[in-house]
């Protein structure tokens, strides 16, 4: 398929475009997903048969300081984004997070009911799934990744995650976003094995220091994990 990459200069997207040269990246200044017509005249210059959504607002203790701009990319962004991808019978494939899980019990499913959420970004993400849903072709991933090394300097021992480093989870997304045409499913988990996050940050930090999720700014759940046996189930028939 001919793919269309929003956020196209972010951490994901800077990753995917160099995993696959071949997507089409717009910049801001020529899709802007918060105006409708900026989106209309990139689709209509680029012609994609699908657009993989990756843009979003993506600090979760900045949305609870500004709640207007996280609902108006991540929300409104989006819901543009899908109207468009409707009217024009495109396939739509959204970058969506684990957060969308209040994240008590761990393990979630692709099919386990989504909310409630612990904190506004959550929220957000979790609308924005519902408006992706309305297209009738759409696959809507949910991952969550960290750049390497682990960027700060304390991270949670009682929050437990399937998270991983961006290194690990884009080429991932790519080998997805390659196989569009030969995945049944609607969503997708992509991440890798359970662990707290204070393991994953020790992986790529040694001075790491330990923390606990009552020191954060915000709510934060206490495993947020996710079943990836799905997807590690069509990798070994795409490896057949």
């Amino acid at each position: 398929m001919k793919l269309l990459l929003t956020g196209g200069s972010g951490r994901l997207g800077t990753a995917l475009r160099g995993l696959m040269p071949d997507l089409i990246a717009p910049s801001l200044r020529e899709l802007d997903i918060t105006d409708p017509s900026s989106i209309r005249r990139a689709l209509e210059r680029h012609q994609p048969q699908a657009i993989v959504h990756a843009a979003a607002y993506t600090d979760v203790a900045g949305a609870e300081r500004e709640r207007a701009a996280c609902w108006r990319v991540n929300v409104e962004g989006t819901r543009n984004l899908a109207r468009s991808a409707l009217e024009r019978g495109l396939f739509f494939v959204h970058i969506s997070t684990d957060y969308v899980f209040w994240g008590d019990v761990g393990g979630y499913r692709e099919d386990d009911p989504p909310g409630p959420v612990r904190n506004y970004y959550a929220l957000t993400k979790l609308v924005a799934e519902e408006a992706v849903r309305a297209v009738p072709r759409h696959l809507v991933i949910r991952t969550s990744f960290r750049p390497s090394p682990w960027p700060y300097p304390v991270a949670y021992t009682d929050l437990y995650t399937s998270q991983d480093y961006l290194e690990v989870i884009a080429p991932e997304v790519a080998l997805a976003l390659g196989h569009l045409a030969q995945i049944p499913f609607d969503t997708l988990h992509i991440a890798t094995e359970r662990k707290s996050a204070y393991e994953l940050a020790r992986r790529t930090r040694g001075d790491v220091l330990p923390g606990l999720r009552a020191d954060s700014p915000v709510p934060l759940p206490e495993d947020i994990s996710l079943d990836n046996r799905r997807w590690q189930s069509l990798k070994r028939e795409w490896r057949r």
